[in-house]
């Protein structure tokens, strides 16, 4: 599992945050920290390194990581984060956490148990590669994203660790989550009551969420295999064209590599960055076409064009006919 597992660069930003509120300069690490761009993959070792060391600023505090993971916005997370705001109730904002869960881990971990009256997510004990501040800092943050879209949210039931917590630790812990808190347990968990479930959310958004649920599917089929560097770019692309910058040096800056050398890369496969570029936009305008809650205009912001005419003229030139007809002769 390790040599798959990571997070992704925006997390990090969370322990920049707590530097920050704590005034705690640490140039060294905030150097690291700064390395890694929003979009990117970082290792899961680098991330613990980081955090560990970022804790250790603390000093004797028996429990720094939940105040880190309380630092949590929906940025820290992501497409995911957004599109978790935008669902109708907790429940489906805890379905659509589990299935795209991948796109922050880089594999699926989470479940979802329906119990008689309360229903459990939770991460088995064998992938608790974390360590106990990782998984306190991500349950912390799980926690305190609920309660800010929630106003007065009732607390869990129960939160688990399949760490050991010293007496310290466990009555930080206890205090934070205003829960009882199990350790040496047989998963990471968070119990609520099953009501919990038809919470409504306060930014829930019908649009929005399609919208970020097509872009969160495309970046799901884009995550990258071991060693395969066109679906790596492609997972790049992805993030670029919802920026609206897909150029050859952004994605460059991005991979961490030398403009020159991913021009290298692109000729090794018989492409230019240009013939790469337009025929992966095709492929995505294909299959966002055959989506039909799906507007030329949502398309062509989707695919990193200014305007819905440059998609227009785009897509004429790469298929010979146009979008509307094309999406007709789906029908």
């Amino acid at each position: 599992m390790s040599s798959v597992m990571r997070v992704t660069g925006a997390w990090t930003g969370l322990l920049r945050d707590w530097l920050d509120q704590r005034g705690l300069p640490a140039a060294g690490l905030r150097a690291r920290l700064n390395h890694h761009a929003g979009d990117d993959i970082v290792p899961l070792p680098s991330w613990c390194e980081m955090l560990a060391e970022g804790l250790s600023l603390a000093g004797t505090e028996p429990a720094p990581e939940l105040e880190v993971g309380a630092m949590v916005q929906p940025a820290h997370v992501g497409v995911l984060g957004y599109l978790v705001l935008a669902t109708n109730t907790l429940g489906e904002a805890l379905l659509a956490y589990q299935r795209y869960e991948k796109l922050f881990y880089g594999v699926a971990l989470a479940e979802v148990v329906m119990l008689p009256d309360q229903v459990d997510i939770r991460w088995a004990k064998e992938t608790a590669e974390l360590g106990q501040q990782g998984d306190g800092v991500a349950i912390a943050a799980l926690v305190t994203f609920l309660r800010q879209q929630i106003p007065e949210p009732p607390p869990p039931t129960l939160v688990g660790f399949a760490h050991s917590l010293t007496v310290e630790q466990k009555a930080a812990y206890e205090q934070f989550f205003a829960c009882p808190v199990q350790d040496s347990d047989s998963h990471i968990r968070v119990r609520f009551p099953l009501s919990y479930l038809h919470i409504r959310m306060p930014h829930a958004d019908p649009s929005l969420k399609a919208l970020l649920d097509r872009q969160a599917q495309a970046l799901l089929l884009a995550l990258p295999e071991p060693d395969d560097f066109a679906r790596t770019l492609q997972q790049v692309l992805l993030r670029l064209l919802a920026d609206g910058e897909p150029s050859l040096e952004r994605a460059a800056e991005v991979l961490h590599v030398a403009p020159r050398t991913l021009q290298r890369r692109l000729a090794g496969h018989g492409l230019s960055w240009q013939q790469w570029l337009d025929r992966n936009r095709e492929q995505l305008a294909r299959q966002y076409l055959g989506d039909l809650s799906l507007g030329l205009s949502d398309i062509a912001l989707l695919l990193g064009f200014s305007e819905q005419s440059a998609f227009s003229r785009a897509f004429r030139r790469w298929t010979g006919t146009s979008p509307g007809r094309f999406r007709r002769q789906l029908r």
